[in-house]
């Protein structure tokens, strides 16, 4: 039998669903049977929610909003992806300008 594919959330899809619990009266298991969400990592997400959004009020900020999180997110992805890039950039040009100074390939 193969193994189960395991499914991936993404942070937008996981703070709008534990906003499904913090924002009413429902529970964290009707809310994960009602997603088709195992309830033990839905509830970690429910924490994770109520521990952020705390945070923001600790320090009289306004927390963010459900996509501009996910902006977020998205965002410290792409630098870090753009700073991956640069460090290979910068490798590359001084691998080039080492082959230019000795045009035979020995460096």
């Amino acid at each position: 039998m193969p193994p189960r594919k395991r499914r991936s959330y993404t942070a937008e899809y996981k703070i709008e669903a534990a906003h499904r619990v913090i924002d009413s009266d429902r529970t964290i298991a009707e809310v994960a049977r009602e997603l088709g969400i195992d309830p033990g990592m839905f509830s970690v997400w429910v924490k994770d929610e109520r521990r952020r959004i705390a945070a923001a009020g600790v320090h009289g900020e306004k927390p963010l909003e459900a996509a501009e999180q996910a902006e977020l997110l998205r965002l410290r992805r792409q630098v870090a992806e753009l700073e991956k890039d640069n460090a290979f950039l910068v490798k590359a040009s001084a691998y080039f300008a080492a082959m230019q100074k000795n045009p035979r390939g020995s460096i």
